[in-house]
């Protein structure tokens, strides 16, 4: 399960040449230009504070027959036949954005979709976002370093967990994940790069 977990990671870094981000704004946007989007952004008002912000959300989506009524453990499905209720192994639809904001004005986005990952329950699903996050937090930063040339800005991850519902239990240990890497996090309801603009494009 490890080894499947980190491929995710070696996959996407690996496939960076096929990458892209969609802008609200400018379309279709790749790795590198969402780099120059951002250093543009901020070379606008160099003097203003920045907050730039990664994060992921995601959604089950399940294997469930859509010809039957009920899942397997007995959980009620969707309209198009899949389960939401009882999560266990099965696909997974995943979204990372970026975000840069002038803060106290305005700011820009950018979303990426990684269509049916596998995963093996919620727990999983919850480290794979995780994992996405700091995939592009790890790029992003070292892109940053030597374009923005010490320019000072406030660099977050954003997970999508809580103290609410079924992912409380999970907060300690990917909480300390993110902070291991050297990055701080926010958990919901302050994370809205994840449970917000992500969630609009899951």
């Amino acid at each position: 399960m490890e080894s499947e977990k980190l491929s995710v990671v070696e996959n996407s870094a690996a496939q960076n040449n096929l990458e892209y981000f969609n802008s609200p704004s400018k379309g279709k946007r790749d790795f590198l230009n969402v780099i120059a989007d951002i250093v543009g952004f901020i070379a606008e008002e160099p003097l203003a504070r920045y907050s730039v912000v990664v994060g992921t959300d995601s959604e089950f989506v399940g294997l469930v027959n859509t010809s039957t009524k009920l899942s397997a453990g007995g959980a009620s499905t969707n309209g198009n036949g899949y389960s939401h209720k009882k999560e266990g192994m099965g696909t997974a639809n995943f979204v990372s954005v970026i975000t840069i904001h002038r803060v106290g004005r305005h700011g820009r986005y950018f979303w990426k979709r990684m269509p049916a990952v596998k995963t093996f329950d919620r727990h999983d699903r919850m480290l794979k976002e995780a994992y996405f996050s700091l995939d592009v937090a790890h790029r992003l930063t070292a892109e940053l370093r030597d374009k923005l040339k010490g320019h000072f800005y406030d660099f977050e991850i954003h997970l999508d967990i809580g103290q609410n519902g079924p992912t409380k239990d999970m907060i300690q240990e990917i909480v300390g994940m993110i902070t291991g890497n050297g990055f701080k996090a926010r958990i919901k309801p302050e994370s809205y790069a994840a449970n917000k603009v992500a969630d609009r494009y899951v």
